[in-house]
């Protein structure tokens, strides 16, 4: 449940600080916060910083944030239309998924990020965000391609870009989930 009293983002973000919330901060070059503005109908949630995203403190920035940019685009809108952010605000090492210490130490700004944006609707982007948002343990591909619910905001969970960069055909599977959030938004 996504509970409590919502705050600016920029709120959220002094509050944040130089986190050493956990052993990320070590590694790190930049927090990579979120990017888009409050509110956003549309919230797209990733699950960690990767290089060019720590290199540069902007979420989805890489290749991966060309192919998103890209589907925000066929969906008829604007990067600066929406709201990105990641579960995790530090890139783990390597690239590994995000530990459970490390989503618990880093949930609570999740948590007050959606409150600030209001979103319509959430895009969950790959497993680990889903999983992570919606408080379940499944593959992606037994979430994707129909709604959730996480208090009270419709979700939906598709691959995530970079999966797509490596498996391209799964890319009609991502249209069909980002059509039935545009259907869903035109008629909530």
């Amino acid at each position: 449940e996504i509970i409590g009293v919502a705050r600016s983002l920029s709120a959220i973000r002094a509050e944040l600080g130089d986190c050493q919330r956990c052993k990320l901060c070590a590694s790190r070059k930049n927090i990579v916060f979120g990017v888009g503005p409050e509110p956003a109908a549309l919230m797209f949630i990733g699950e960690a910083p990767g290089a060019d995203e720590d290199r540069l403190g902007d979420p989805f920035v890489g290749k991966a944030g060309e192919l998103l940019d890209k589907m925000i685009e066929a969906m008829g809108w604007g990067r600066a239309d929406v709201y990105i952010a990641n579960v995790l605000k530090c890139r783990p090492p390597n690239n590994r998924n995000p530990e459970a210490d490390e989503v618990a130490a880093c949930r609570p700004f999740l948590d007050a990020q959606i409150r600030a944006v209001r979103p319509r609707i959430i895009v969950t982007l790959g497993r680990p965000a889903a999983n992570v948002v919606l408080g379940r343990d499944v593959p992606i591909s037994a979430l994707r391609g129909r709604f959730h619910e996480r208090g009270g905001v419709p979700v939906m969970p598709t691959f995530h870009p970079a999966y797509l960069l490596r498996e391209p055909a799964r890319k009609r599977d991502t249209w069909s989930d980002l059509k039935q959030v545009m259907a869903e938004l035109d008629r909530i």
